[in-house]
């Protein structure tokens, strides 16, 4: 049972919470991730995983670009409604905006990064995203840092300090 084993042992590993989002041909889409990790500062390189390429993250797997939004804690309930499959994303009660290019802007989050992609590769059972980063925004001003770990969202801040 290698799969489990390897589900629990990431299960025990923090990761900081995204949400990933693309415009489609049917409107905007829209997923949480974990797994987004800079590659390179110079030039300013990201990369994340997709467990499929259907649906919402089909969308952003063959979008030309993207925007990822790196969450704060005030931001779970954002967490929550982009990890859901099915669930109504960009309604009017969102506080989202598009961007010039056609890219959806969630609007309250601390940090977002506008990003072209650069490469798509078949890992496994996932696709694996490179993205050049081409715009950092700040809409919702500072906050600390959600972080997932077991199955849980958390606030990382000063009082988590060693």
């Amino acid at each position: 049972m290698l799969t489990d084993h390897f589900k629990d042992a990431f299960r025990a590993h923090p990761a900081g919470v995204a949400v990933i989002t693309a415009a489609g041909e049917s409107g905007p889409a829209g997923i949480t991730a974990s797994s987004v990790s800079s590659v390179s500062a110079e030039p300013a390189i990201l990369v994340f995983s997709l467990a499929s390429a259907t649906g919402s993250a089909g969308v952003i797997a063959s979008a030309e670009t993207i925007v990822v939004h790196l969450l704060g804690a005030r931001n779970a309930g954002l967490a929550d409604l982009f990890a859901r499959p099915g669930s109504a994303r960009f309604t009017s009660t969102l506080a989202w905006e598009t961007l010039p290019n056609g890219e959806p802007l969630l609007m309250d989050v601390p940090r977002a990064l506008r990003a072209r992609v650069l490469d798509r590769a078949a890992v496994g059972s996932s696709v694996l995203v490179t993205a050049e980063v081409l715009d950092v925004l700040t809409p919702g001003g500072p906050d600390e840092p959600l972080v997932y770990h077991n199955r849980t969202y958390h606030r990382l801040g000063d009082h988590s300090t060693l």
